[in-house]
């Protein structure tokens, strides 16, 4: 993947112009699949697919005058930055709700990278097209969320409240909740086999304490360097590194600490209630942030966690 600092201004063009293209027949994909449920939603998608086209077509214009005919092929996946989304538009029935939002995100993410390759170019004309691009692409966003409004008749919110939303989920919620399931189940298995194997407390605090550690430097490397948030608003990889790193640290050594206490069966009791808080935190916030019914949350979450659990102790005790 090429680094999209490093890319020259034809490419950042031929970029801009694969995406809306793209853009565009995931619209039409998405307005298909709310015909028949949703017709005015449907129009709604058509009119943004073809505002996407004309997006194409005076991107083109410029690259032809600028570079020629030959438009090389660089797409989203070929530059860090981008966040992968599911393919929800080819899930039938479609939801309004999930795919309102995915249309607010999309051009969200659309305008933050028309502006950022505006920074970049050095070229008048060029610099002057991706700054008016990313202003309609705003009025896009902002006609994405009337849709709930239109449809299903909801209280309009505010386009700078949910934007704030959206990005401190980005930022801080999702790194963090990424942390914190990892450091809360993984360490569960390294911890309760020294425990079960040694019944030594002070052992087992130090496998549970290095078993943190370990996985709270290790997710947080994988995070920071997961995306560099240019063009996806979700922050400085810095930043959401160390969050995530912090979190995973804080999940495994949550259930490591009673291990201090010098009474085995007293310090694993506090070990197995600690977990529990644990496991119950990242349900409420997978509910409270991820749409994720709280439910279907806990039962992910619990399923998992004992399952991790029950190998520790399996292992611990052969």
């Amino acid at each position: 993947m090429k680094r999209f600092i490093d890319l020259s201004e034809q490419e950042v063009l031929a970029l801009a112009i694969s995406n809306e293209e793209e853009d565009c027949r995931i619209y039409l994909n998405i307005a298909e699949g709310l015909r028949q449920q949703y017709p005015s939603s449907a129009k709604l998608f058509e009119e943004m697919a073809a505002e996407e086209t004309r997006h194409r077509a005076m991107l083109y214009d410029l690259y032809r005058a600028k570079f020629g005919e030959f438009l090389p092929l660089v797409r989203r996946q070929d530059v860090r930055g981008f966040i992968k989304h599911r393919p929800i538009w080819l899930v039938r029935p479609l939801g309004l709700e999930e795919v309102r939002k995915y249309a607010a995100n999309t051009e969200y993410e659309t305008a933050r990278f028309y502006r950022k390759a505006a920074e970049q170019s050095r070229d008048v004309s060029v610099r002057e097209l991706l700054v008016r691009l990313a202003d309609a692409e705003d009025k896009h966003e902002d006609l994405a969320e009337k849709l709930g409004e239109r449809v299903l008749t909801e209280d309009v919110r505010a386009r700078e409240d949910e934007t704030a939303r959206r990005m401190f989920v980005l930022q801080y919620v999702q790194p963090g909740l990424a942390g914190l399931m990892d450091g809360s189940v993984s360490t569960l298995a390294p911890l309760f086999a020294a425990a079960f194997a040694t019944h030594n407390t002070w052992e087992t605090f130090l496998v549970g304490l290095a078993a943190s550690v370990g996985a709270g430097i290790s997710m947080g490397f994988a995070e920071a360097l997961s995306d560099d948030g240019s063009l996806t608003g979700r922050g400085a990889p810095v930043l959401r590194g160390a969050i995530c790193g912090l979190m995973t640290f804080l999940g495994g050594i949550g259930h490591t600490l009673p291990y201090l206490i010098p009474n085995f069966s007293v310090a694993t009791v506090a070990s197995f209630v600690v977990v529990a808080i644990e496991l119950a935190a990242i349900s409420y916030v997978r509910y409270r942030y991820m749409d994720t019914p709280f439910l279907a949350a806990a039962f992910q979450v619990v399923v998992g966690g004992v399952l991790v659990f029950a190998a520790g102790i399996l292992i611990g005790s052969s």
